[in-house]
């Protein structure tokens, strides 16, 4: 008996070592054209006439996706929508979409970078009408996503830069945040955008949004 348990135990750990856990994880942020943390006074203010613009940026930790080890990489989506992004009284819909790749990734990288972002994205990265390969990088001061403090890059395309919401920032004293994250996410604190632009020529514009409060930083976590 004693030998038997001895057996499966062994069994056990070299199937879990085999096959671990399909799991990943790292660091998110994101900007739009409209105030997320803002009263509602100004949210009314804004909304169908701004917010249908963004950049969502995600940082791979540690992790694989469909098989695929994405440690280290970085992809990157653009959003052009039809309305205000997360208003809950009209559609954004239809939605286009640029994905900006890691440069680094290996053929078989670049194909699962995709499916993580428009899986977590839900619909926003389904209609893409182009992708692009650059350098991505995606850092977080103190890697504390509490300090709201992170700097995107995606070469020369796409650039999101953010700190923590001061006191000054408030007009109303009483601003919330107005809009959830774009994406499924752990953690997020929302942020006030120092930079938010996006300088390609695929979604027939382009845009440079700062001095905004309109931004998250964030952790995710998920398990496929």
């Amino acid at each position: 008996m004693k030998k038997a348990l001895m057996v499966l135990c062994s069994a056990s750990f070299l199937f879990g070592a085999g096959f671990p856990s399909k799991q990943i994880r790292g660091t998110y942020v994101e900007a739009r054209s409209a105030d997320v943390f803002v009263g509602p006074c100004f949210a009314n203010s804004e909304v169908e006439m701004a917010g249908n613009l963004a950049v969502m940026g995600w940082k791979i930790e540690k992790g694989t996706w469909e098989g695929v080890s994405l440690d280290g990489l970085g992809v990157v989506g653009v959003v052009k929508a039809s309305a205000t992004l997360g208003d809950v009284h009209h559609t954004a819909y239809p939605v286009k979409s640029v994905l900006i790749i890691d440069e680094n990734a290996t053929p078989e990288q670049r194909l699962a970078l995709k499916s993580f972002a428009q899986r977590m994205s839900k619909d926003l990265l389904s209609d893409v009408v182009r992708i692009d390969y650059k350098p991505v990088t995606l850092t977080v001061e103190d890697n504390n996503v509490h300090t709201a403090t992170a700097k995107l890059q995606a070469g020369a395309l796409a650039a999101i830069q953010t700190r923590g919401i001061r006191k000054a920032d408030q007009v109303c004293s009483h601003e919330d945040v107005w809009y959830p994250p774009l994406t499924e996410v752990d953690h997020a604190m929302p942020a006030y955008a120092l930079a938010h632009n996006y300088k390609g020529d695929a979604l027939g514009t382009t845009w440079s949004s700062p001095e905004k409060a309109s931004a998250f930083v964030a952790n995710f976590h998920l398990s496929e």
